[in-house]
């Protein structure tokens, strides 16, 4: 089991997950970022598939056991990430994040470039360079997110309830399981339990996608080996809109000084929950040139 970590920053206190923390030094440290919403357990299934190595898993703030403080966008994840860079002493780590947690990656080792070796990108909401000038304003209208159901009588019941419906019929089910367990919080009322992301944070998250202007300063900076692993195309046929899809702009790898491109069209935006034995086997064989843990 994981040990838990509170990594204490700048007015901010971030969860942290621990695996093999005596191999920490004998091979590079792999840091793990979480999608919107998510949180550090939905890794689970995948580290347990890994070589030995040194793992963390952090939380962003908002998310998990974190705390909840107000961000303006997306630049604040980044900049957290990179203040728990220092806090957690990393050196040449190699960074994983999916969909968000990719994006505050690439803020955080161009800030911090000596904490990170490599990085590998798995399906971030990076849009083509021109989509992030002349923002529109903010609607004021809510997210969908933001109506999300937030209360369960416990994780099984919400285990039942999201197993049966897409997307999460389509994860492995221990993943969903992890994803259930971890992230829910003794509701403030005494009664049940509510997301440990609040939808209200969520949806604020996704209203923010497209307002950080500096990220393409920060993807050129980088020096070190990225590899961006994309999902299959967005169906545009499908409304409101495609959540499964790739958000990731088909050029992206291609801006990086060292970037490598890596598209699964069989496979959607939710990969890592969905097939963490296949994303365990990226990470083994491309970053530490390993096979992956053997299943049993």
């Amino acid at each position: 089991m994981p040990k838990l970590r509170q990594v204490q920053l700048e007015g901010l206190s971030l969860a942290a997950f621990e695996w093999n923390a005596a191999l920490r030094g004998s091979a590079p440290t792999l840091l793990l970022v979480h999608a919107t919403g998510f949180h550090a357990r939905v890794w689970d299934q995948m580290v347990r598939r890994l070589p030995p190595v040194h793992v963390l898993a952090i939380e962003l703030r908002g998310h998990g056991r974190s705390q909840a403080l107000p961000f303006a966008g997306w630049e604040d994840f980044g900049r957290d990430l990179a203040q728990a860079a220092i806090a957690l002493d990393l050196e040449g780590a190699v960074g994983v994040g999916h969909s968000m947690g990719g994006h505050a990656l690439v803020a955080a080792a161009a800030a911090q470039p000596r904490r990170f070796a490599r990085l590998m990108l798995i399906d971030p909401p990076m849009f083509a360079p021109e989509s992030y000038l002349n923002r529109p304003p903010l609607s004021g209208e809510p997210h969908p997110a933001v109506g999300r159901k937030n209360r369960f009588e416990s994780p099984q019941a919400m285990f039942d309830r999201l197993a049966q419906r897409p997307p999460y019929s389509t994860w492995d089910p221990q993943a969903l399981r992890d994803y259930c367990v971890h992230g829910l919080r003794p509701a403030a009322d005494g009664e049940g339990f509510e997301l440990a992301c609040a939808p209200a944070t969520e949806g604020r998250v996704y209203d923010t996608v497209r307002r950080d202007a500096g990220i393409y300063a920060s993807v050129r900076a980088l020096r070190i080996p990225v590899t961006v692993v994309r999902a299959r195309a967005l169906d545009e046929s499908i409304r409101p809109f495609d959540t499964l899809g790739s958000p990731t702009w088909p050029g992206l790898a291609a801006e990086f000084r060292d970037g490598r491109d890596l598209h699964l069209p069989d496979k959607s935006h939710l990969m890592p929950m969905e097939d963490p034995a296949l994303v365990a086997g990226l990470i083994a064989e491309e970053l530490f040139g390993a096979a992956p843990r053997a299943e049993g």
